[in-house]
C-alpha cells in the first residue's frame, strides 16, 4: 500500500494498544510502533523509532506521537532518513484512527491531511 503508519508513544502499552486498534480499521496497511524505553519503561527511544520505521512497508510514512521526547526522537530520526515522512501534531489515538481508515481506501494525502486539522494539538 501507499501509506503506512508509525505510532511513537511514551508507553509501550498505549504504543501497541493504537496498533491493535488501528489495525481493526485497517488490516491492510502496514502499521508498526515504537513505545516506551531500551528496557521498556515510560520514555522514548531512537532506537525503537529507527526499528519501527525499517520494519514499515509502507511508501510513505503517516507519524504520530503523544509527548515531548517522543516528538523529539521522532525529529532525530526524520533527520537521519530518506523516507518520505509526513509527521502529525494531533491527538495520537484519534489522529491514527482516522488516517488508517482513509489510508486503508487509497484516499489522497490532502483528503487525509484535511481530516486530520480538527485534531491538531495547539
Amino acid at each position: 500500500m501507499k501509506y503506512g503508519i508509525v505510532i511513537v508513544s511514551h508507553s509501550p502499552k498505549i504504543a501497541e494498544g493504537i496498533k491493535d486498534l488501528i489495525s481493526q480499521a485497517a488490516p491492510h496497511l502496514s502499521i508498526t510502533y515504537a513505545g516506551g524505553t531500551d528496557e521498556g519503561e515510560i520514555g522514548s527511544s531512537l532506537e525503537k523509532i529507527q526499528s519501527a520505521f525499517d520494519e514499515n512497508t509502507g511508501e510513505e510514512i503517516l507519524a504520530f506521537y503523544d509527548l515531548g521526547s517522543s516528538k523529539m526522537n521522532l525529529e532525530m530520526y526524520l533527520e537521519m532518513t530518506d523516507k518520505v515522512v509526513h509527521k502529525y501534531d494531533v491527538a495520537i489515538v484519534e489522529g491514527a484512527y482516522t488516517a488508517a481508515t482513509l489510508a486503508e481506501i487509497d484516499s489522497p494525502l490532502e483528503t487525509i491531511e484535511n481530516s486530520l486539522k480538527p485534531l491538531k494539538i495547539k
